[in-house]
């Protein structure tokens, strides 16, 4: 197995290349300047402008920059945040904590919704939960993570007053109190979340456990007297986990992509809150960072999916 992970390892560099080349070129020939306010300050003279722009190379042709990056960054160098003027893996270490949990928890949230649910809706069809289940989880991934974000904003923090809306991640208690104001705060993202990705999985799980359940081995297991519990349990769920996994591997991008909608919303000040900011002032390098650092976490689920076939498959062999 270890050769197969550094083997999988090896094929995913040409795709970190390619993808950061790609997003360095197009933010650099994008529109617009980081210190374009420096610029626009009478206080600030125009030699100083030009020292630091020749200072980050700014001046400097765009493959010839992007390679100073890419060396920086093999180095461990991110870089250095033209607005927040501190180092880029300063600023994601800070922020990475924080979405990793709500996106951490979410997906079990979801996962816990869609396993349950999508297998008694597919074990039980046509039932009335199986159609109240069905029914529920098309509401759930036809509305946006903005509209129910802010839905319940108006619920349980505007007209309840249980929850708060706004994230704050510098709370002055301590102890069990400073836990339970994070969860109480985390509650509604989470949710969103959550739901939304649990809605959409609902879906995929009853298809493959409707699949599974049909077929000859299934029907095998119950000939041979083995309660119903145990056949869906270990011969069908195992089996219909398959495209599952796959599928949670491949939506990973828009997990993040939701995250950072979500971040917005309940002001969470994770890594996408981050690169909402960092783009709307233009400062290549926290996003070429961050974007790098999405690309990485892509391709790390994709391989812990792949290595999740083999334990869900015993046939698969890792070669």
């Amino acid at each position: 197995m270890g050769a197969y992970i550094l083997r999988r390892l090896l094929i995913a560099l040409p795709s970190l290349l390619g993808i950061s080349a790609v997003l360095f070129t197009v933010f650099a020939l994008a529109p617009g300047d980081p210190f374009s306010e420096l610029v626009q300050n009478p206080n600030v003279p125009p030699e100083v402008v030009a020292s630091l722009r020749q200072k980050f190379g700014l001046d400097d042709p765009v493959w010839q920059r992007y390679f100073h990056w890419l060396l920086a960054m093999l180095h461990g160098d991110w870089g250095f945040s033209f607005i927040s003027r501190v180092n880029v893996d300063t600023l994601i270490l800070q922020r990475m904590p924080v979405t990793l949990a709500v996106i951490g928890a979410s997906q079990l949230l979801a996962l816990c919704v869609a396993l349950p649910v999508g297998v008694y809706s597919a074990v039980k069809p046509y039932s009335w939960f199986d159609r109240i289940a069905s029914t529920l989880a098309f509401v759930g991934f036809s509305l946006p993570t903005f509209f129910t974000g802010v839905l319940l904003i108006l619920v349980f923090s505007i007209k309840l007053d249980w929850l708060p809306f706004v994230f704050r991640a510098d709370l002055s208690s301590t102890g069990w109190q400073w836990w339970w104001e994070h969860i109480k705060q985390s509650i509604m993202p989470v949710t969103v979340l959550g739901l939304f990705q649990g809605a959409s999985w609902t879906r995929y799980v009853r298809s493959a456990v409707l699949d599974v359940v049909r077929l000859d081995f299934v029907t095998t297991a119950r000939s041979k007297g083995l309660q119903e519990r145990m056949v869906v349990i270990k011969h069908v769920v195992r089996n219909a986990l398959i495209p599952v996994v796959t599928l949670v591997a491949l939506q990973m991008p828009a997990v993040f992509g939701g995250a950072i909608v979500t971040e917005q919303i309940f002001r969470i000040p994770g890594i996408g809150s981050l690169l909402i900011d960092a783009i709307l002032r233009n400062d290549t390098p926290v996003i070429m960072a961050v974007t790098f650092v999405f690309a990485c976490l892509v391709i790390l689920f994709n391989l812990i999916a792949d290595l999740l076939y083999g334990w869900l498959d015993p046939r698969i062999s890792f070669r």
